[in-house]
């Protein structure tokens, strides 16, 4: 029976994680793309300089938390092991190529994300406790008058909370620790279980304030070890990146195989990195003090430059420099190993406390996503009993064998995906409106700061 029900989630998977998911969302960040006049290259440097300003200006703004402690929420929970172990996966079942087709993903996934934030912002509320509330289920309600369709967006959102979001990333530290320094998976899930309920005693506000220390203190972490990799050896990156792209569109045997395979697994792996289109960030963004949605839709935007652009790259250039991924088979060690060629001693370990920070980053970030699915679902008042659960899960999952909760959880991403991809698909004009409606506020700034600048 449950292998009959497992081989039914496999194949359910497949087909939800199929090629018109994929296409569907690569098509709509495309779609974005030209509609909104490559926003991506245009305002990325301001997007940036927005992002880690210590302004004051928006301290008045309606919402919980800064637009930096936003973007650090939304990473918690896309800084992940898709990062560490995703990469290494695309490139064993894709080849070499398939890091191309994550960047061209997250190029377009770009995009979606400011697509998404602007939407967020725009039809966002206040709910009975005072806090705000936004995401997809709200857009897609208040844009397009489709409450069941937001109603199925929330339910996919809140079970996949439990899945990819919580025991998935509980079982993955509490199986680091025992490989690595033999700690009972239980004592591992108790302390995680204590550490995550204190956060989430501390709704949005409390969250805002740890990713915003966690979230780069982990990421500077991963990214200095890989730096320093590509540093030592930065006479041969130029080589690495135009071998990576001529394995895009050529292949050889010895990488990989077909153009078809590199395409569909570096797509799959980048939108799991990023989660671009899937609706959870936009959650985190509705929360955002900000005075335009423009102007927290560029900082949304962020968010997939520094995961896939810059954190899956330094992975992917790693495993390649190294060249283990020919004929490797362990997706989960090949990071580590790639590491551990090049840092003797301290690669590995690096890699190890990596994932552990960044599967517990996600469980913080995702549970701020499926309180809010579950708020409104079932009442914000009943938010309690759904942190209750979520804090007992953490302890279920960190000492179960989860592959069939990988399954489900990922069936339920793609089901969060489709409505929130039919929004911003019907919802475009919107988005375009409001983009332009921030771009006349840019210039009104500029030509005040411009005047301000002459007069001092």
């Amino acid at each position: 029976m449950m292998e009959w029900l497992q081989n039914l989630i496999s194949v359910v998977g497949n087909f939800v994680w199929g090629p018109v998911t994929l296409v569907l969302i690569v098509g709509t960040g495309i779609f974005l793309t030209f509609r909104l006049g490559f926003i991506q290259i245009r305002e990325l440097p301001y997007a940036l300089k927005l992002t880690f300003s210590k302004s004051d200006k928006n301290n008045k703004d309606k919402g919980d938390i800064s637009h930096f402690q936003s973007l650090m929420t939304a990473m918690a929970a896309t800084l992940g092991i898709g990062n560490i172990t995703g990469v290494a996966t695309a490139v064993m079942l894709g080849g070499v190529g398939a890091l191309f087709w994550m960047w061209l993903a997250a190029f377009f996934g770009m995009a979606t994300k400011y697509g998404e934030a602007i939407l967020a912002v725009k039809y966002r509320v206040t709910n009975s406790k005072g806090e705000i509330s936004g995401g997809p289920m709200y857009y897609i309600e208040k844009g397009l008058g489709w409450k069941w369709l937001a109603v199925l967006f929330a339910l996919f959102g809140f079970l996949a909370s439990f899945g990819i979001g919580n025991m998935t990333q509980a079982n993955t530290v509490a199986g680091s620790f025992e490989a690595n320094f033999g700690v009972n998976p239980w004592i591992t899930g108790v302390v995680l279980m204590v550490l995550t309920g204190l956060v989430l005693l501390g709704g949005i506000k409390g969250i805002g304030r740890v990713t915003g220390i966690f979230v780069p203190f982990m990421a500077l972490f991963y990214l200095a070890g890989g730096l320093i990799i590509i540093f030592m050896n930065i006479t041969e990156v130029p080589q690495a990146l135009g071998f990576i792209i001529s394995e895009a569109f050529n292949p050889s045997a010895a990488t990989g195989g077909a153009v078809g395979m590199a395409i569909r697994y570096g797509i799959a792996r980048g939108v799991f990195s990023n989660e671009a289109g899937l609706g959870s960030a936009p959650i985190a963004a509705a929360a955002a003090k900000t005075d335009y949605p423009g102007r927290q839709a560029l900082v949304s935007m962020t968010g997939t430059f520094i995961d896939t652009i810059i954190v899956c790259s330094i992975t992917g250039l790693t495993i390649v420099l190294s060249g283990l991924y020919v004929g490797h088979e362990n997706a989960s060690s090949l990071t580590g190993e790639a590491f551990e060629f090049f840092l003797p001693g301290v690669g590995n370990m690096l890699v190890v406390i990596g994932i552990m920070f960044f599967a517990y980053s996600t469980i913080i970030g995702w549970s701020y996503y499926g309180e809010k699915c579950f708020g409104y679902l079932f009442g914000d008042q009943n938010a309690v009993i759904y942190k209750v659960l979520f804090v007992i899960t953490v302890l279920i999952g960190s000492a179960l064998e989860l592959e069939m909760v990988w399954g489900i959880a990922d069936i339920f991403n793609a089901l969060m995906a489709l409505p929130n991809l039919i929004a911003l698909l019907l919802l475009s004009p919107v988005i375009v409106a409001e983009s332009r409606k921030f771009t006349e506020i840019r210039k009104k700034e500029k030509q005040e700061e411009k005047k301000q600048s002459m007069a001092g």
